[in-house]
């Protein structure tokens, strides 16, 4: 299948996907460039279809990925244009049906590391957070109300394709947090009044990390549900580290803890 025009009425459903209310509408959202179409195959996740430009053929690096029955669409530069909102659109992009994680599971993993986002709202930043913690191991990520939007395109590129590598789930931090307490789970949140480093807390046993609002930090109802405060220490002379270079800190700690202590000694 070829489409060319971007007054197409698929076409037009697919540029609808960069605004939230639509994507909400229809439980789909959009991504954009052969990496992270590539790490979508690999993981599986469920594409509706992959639309690619025509005069420039399938990305080599798509090739060979078993896709299943999924729609592969030649289109015009004009609707690859219309259908992302970068300045330099790349030749391709894909259309995927939402999955939702499901909380319980998560719960039930021993020893979890897990990252809680409240009311981070830098798509940039959340899209950061979500790719350190791929990269540190945790188990997952929690996005509380008041955060960007998971599927907004920009916090999409910033994972990386780390979106299709673990479970991301939304949902209220009032409700969810209680739970994970009650299976034993330690919520661990960063203040300037902390006695402690991040370096002297055993982030060996379940630990969720709680990182808040750029500007107003953890708000104060979900503040209460905190078990422990940390500080990161600073030797230089800056006042604070960004909220996605402060939870990435947070991360890599636990991650060297919990997997290179034993090799250092």
């Amino acid at each position: 299948m070829v489409i060319t025009s971007p007054h197409n009425a698929r076409v037009k459903e697919w540029a609808q996907l960069l605004e939230k209310k639509h994507r909400d509408k229809t439980n789909k959202y959009l991504i954009e460039g052969a990496h992270l179409v590539h790490e979508a195959l690999k993981s599986k996740a469920d594409i509706e279809c992959i639309a690619y430009d025509v005069d420039k053929g399938i990305p080599s690096e798509l090739m060979g990925i078993d896709s299943g029955d999924m729609d592969w669409i030649g289109v015009s530069e004009a609707v690859i244009v219309k259908c992302t909102d970068t300045v330099t659109p790349q030749p391709v992009f894909a259309i995927i049906r939402k999955q939702s994680a499901e909380f319980s599971k998560l719960l039930e993993v021993e020893h979890s590391l897990v990252i809680v986002l409240d009311g981070i709202q830098d798509p940039g930043n959340v899209g950061t957070i979500i790719r350190s913690a791929d990269a540190a191991g945790a188990d997952g990520v929690i996005l509380g109300r008041g955060c960007a939007d998971l599927y907004n395109p920009k916090t999409i590129r910033s994972t990386m394709g780390s979106l299709f590598h673990m479970p991301v789930i939304e949902g209220d931090l009032l409700d969810i947090l209680p739970q994970a307490k009650q299976g034993g789970a330690r919520v661990v949140s960063t203040s300037l009044q902390a006695s402690s480093t991040c370096y002297e807390y055993d982030f060996a046993n379940t630990s969720w990390i709680l990182v808040g609002n750029e500007a107003k930090g953890v708000s104060a109802s979900v503040q209460k549900l905190v078990d422990d405060t940390l500080i990161i220490p600073m030797r230089g002379q800056a006042e604070s580290l960004n909220v996605g270079m402060a939870s990435s800190v947070l991360l890599f700690e636990a991650m060297r803890q919990r997997h290179f202590c034993n090799s250092l000694e």
